[in-house]
């Protein structure tokens, strides 16, 4: 069954951390680009950071360099977004997705239009405010 379930959302001050997790079921991780992406109210879906399948590069949003790091754990198929110095500006829902074409041949340059991805978790709601 594919499927990618997101948890670890929440309300947090400006400044503070989360931590958010994306279980993926009926992938093999390293075969297939992964991404984060959010959509605030009123806003179209965006790209967050993203990874080529085999690591070979990563995209991040201007909005997050130096903020938020995406992470992938082969062994559990589980992908992460560590998010730090949150702002208001970061409140949204975030959602994991996953491109469902498996190589070879592997995309060498990570992508992270909406567009580019085909399956997608439910997301989980993150909030900053003070």
């Amino acid at each position: 069954q594919l499927r990618l379930v997101e948890s670890g959302g929440g309300s947090v001050q400006p400044g503070g951390s989360l931590r958010l997790s994306c279980e993926v079921s009926g992938f093999i991780l390293k075969d297939h680009e992964i991404g984060w992406f959010r959509q605030a109210p009123g806003k179209e879906r965006e790209g967050v950071s993203c990874l080529a399948a085999r690591r070979t590069s990563a995209w991040r949003s201007n909005a997050v360099l130096g903020r938020f790091t995406l992470s992938r754990d082969d062994a559990k198929n589980v992908v992460y977004l560590q998010m730090n110095d949150l702002i208001p500006e970061d409140s949204a829902i975030y959602y994991c997705a996953i491109n469902s074409r498996r190589g070879p041949p592997f995309r060498a340059n990570a992508r992270c239009g909406v567009n580019d991805y085909d399956t997608w978790g439910q997301g989980t709601q993150v909030t900053v405010s003070s």
